[in-house]
């Protein structure tokens, strides 16, 4: 099964944040757009896993998360990787980020035992918007860029959990199944 390690956002606030980038789905062509329901801060991908693992790997998550405490993240600018001259993926960026990237570099020490592959690139918190599916023109990217420019989502929600997801690839994208949700403690606790 195809897993990753996700802060899920509440149905409100991913709803906002994709009611307010309709500007840029209408932009350009050529763009694999997110549903809503997507939406998410990826922690982690853990790629194909086999089903026997899944135990594992929440007492892995339950003995890292347990060391963080609930924080807030926010919204900030629409931007693309690399960026919107070669644009591959669209996505908005996030506030944070430290707490983030401690949780995701915690996530992956304590995974790494259990033969998945380190992260090799730098963590940016950032929700995907949508995936470029093949070279993006000037003129097209250029109007994206102008679209990021003017859209600025707005969404703040407390991290209260890390959730084990199941990708499942279909005709209709990807569908995405909660198999754990682990919570955070309590702030002051």
């Amino acid at each position: 099964m195809r897993l990753f390690i996700a802060v899920n956002l509440p149905p409100s606030i991913r709803d906002v944040i994709h009611a307010e980038t309709t500007s840029l789905r209408a932009v350009v062509r050529g763009v694999k757009w997110v549903a809503a329901p997507a939406l998410h801060i990826t922690l982690k991908f853990l790629g194909e896993q086999d089903e026997r693992l899944v135990g594992d790997l929440r007492g892995a998550l339950e003995s890292v998360v347990q060391r963080h405490a609930a924080f807030d993240v926010r919204t900030t600018e629409v931007g693309a990787f690399p960026n919107f001259r070669r644009p591959r993926v669209v996505w908005v960026g996030m506030t944070g980020e430290s707490p983030l990237r401690a949780l995701a570099r915690d996530i992956d020490e304590a995974l790494a035992p259990m033969g998945i592959a380190r992260e090799t690139r730098p963590f940016q918190a950032h929700l995907t918007l949508g995936r470029v599916r093949s070279e993006m023109g000037a003129a097209d990217a250029a109007a994206l860029s102008e679209a990021a420019r003017a859209s600025q989502p707005t969404g703040a929600f407390a991290v209260h959990a890390v959730d084990l997801m199941r990708s499942e690839l279909g005709p209709g994208g990807s569908r995405y199944s909660l198999l754990a949700a682990v919570p955070l403690h309590a702030r002051g606790t």
